[in-house]
């Protein structure tokens, strides 16, 4: 039939596996492109040389990291009134880095955790506070390379600044207008009236009213909290990226790992690829070229801080194994044994 789309042909069960290899073509096909264009040997010689002691205190900051996301999101469920144990919210975070790590987006693993919650949590509770944790995360992070951007504007072309500048601009005023909730809930309820938004009804009785009522019931002092811990996260992420090129022998400025580092994440919501790889290395490549970077210094960069999340992703697969091999992994919420 003459305008059926291609994948009409496709059998409904086929297309996501179809999806993730066409995702993981893109990986592997932008990845072998980077390489192309690089120095292979050079490459290879600055990966053959890392401080593998180095790398591994890296992972150590890393790990932390985790545990002080974990700390973020308890803040924020338990201001919601969810009941969720501290040791719960870090399973849950592992086996989110597992599938972020192995999913089309890095955030894939937020949907494990919202069907993986337990009884302790509503499902709109878990997206609700999921999503005030990832808003402080993203506010901070983003907030910081606002601050370090008139340094970096030492190596890196106006333009380039500016862009970033604006990026980190509307990131920031984003989270804000989502957190605060008054002013969306009057831009909505303003065009409500000429039906231009009725899918997005933020009226109490909605799912998605019932959701964002979580997000802006959590409190103030919760979301300071959580931008505090998000603040000392960040940090410590950011250093841990930093140590990074130091145990490749790479002399990169910290503040240009900063500036980095929100772009990076801000790759990871495109779902072309399999976590973001390929696509995460080609931005780098071409951010840090523009700072005087090379192309295999750039691109030995980008690989061994993937290999970080990696790493936080294959315990997080390991745990998941585990629990479910010994019979230990929770319940979903709404699952009840047979009777």
């Amino acid at each position: 039939m003459a305008g059926r789309p291609w994948f009409a042909w496709v059998p409904p069960a086929w297309r996501p596996w179809l999806g993730n290899l066409a995702r993981l073509a893109v990986s592997a096909g932008l990845l072998a492109w980077l390489v192309a264009g690089s120095d292979g040997r050079q490459l290879w010689a600055i990966l053959r040389r890392a401080d593998l002691l180095l790398y591994a205190a890296c992972s150590l900051i890393s790990t932390a990291g985790m545990l002080l996301r974990t700390l973020r999101w308890k803040a924020v469920l338990d201001a919601a009134g969810a009941r969720v144990s501290f040791r719960r919210a870090l399973y849950l975070f592992y086996v989110g880095a597992f599938f972020n790590t192995f999913l089309p987006t890095g955030l894939g693993g937020d949907v494990v955790r919202v069907l993986e919650i337990g009884r302790g949590a509503t499902a709109q509770q878990a997206v609700g506070t999921i999503l005030v944790e990832r808003l402080t995360g993203f506010a901070v992070l983003f907030a910081l390379m606002l601050a370090v951007l008139p340094a970096a504007a030492a190596v890196l072309p106006a333009a380039t600044v500016y862009g970033l500048g604006l990026l980190a601009s509307g990131v920031l005023a984003a989270a804000g207008l989502v957190l605060e909730g008054r002013i969306i809930r009057r831009l909505l309820g303003w065009l409500g009236r000429w039906r231009l938004t009725r899918p997005l009804s933020l009226a109490g009785d909605t799912w998605l009213g019932q959701t964002y009522q979580v997000i802006t019931s959590v409190g103030g002092r919760a979301v300071a909290r959580a931008l505090l811990i998000s603040l000392i996260f960040n940090l410590s992420i950011i250093w841990s990226n930093w140590l990074a090129a130091r145990a490749l022998g790479l002399e990169i400025p910290v503040g240009l790992v900063a500036v980095a580092l929100p772009v990076i994440s801000a790759t990871l919501l495109v779902p072309v690829s399999i976590s973001g790889f390929g696509v995460r290395e080609g931005v780098v490549v071409a951010l840090l070229g523009q700072a005087g970077v090379g192309a295999p210094e750039a691109l030995a960069l980008s690989l061994a801080w993937y290999g970080l999340d990696m790493l936080d992703g294959l315990y997080g697969g390991l745990i998941y194994f585990l629990t479910g091999a010994l019979g230990l992994r929770p319940r979903p919420a709404g699952d009840h044994p047979p009777q």
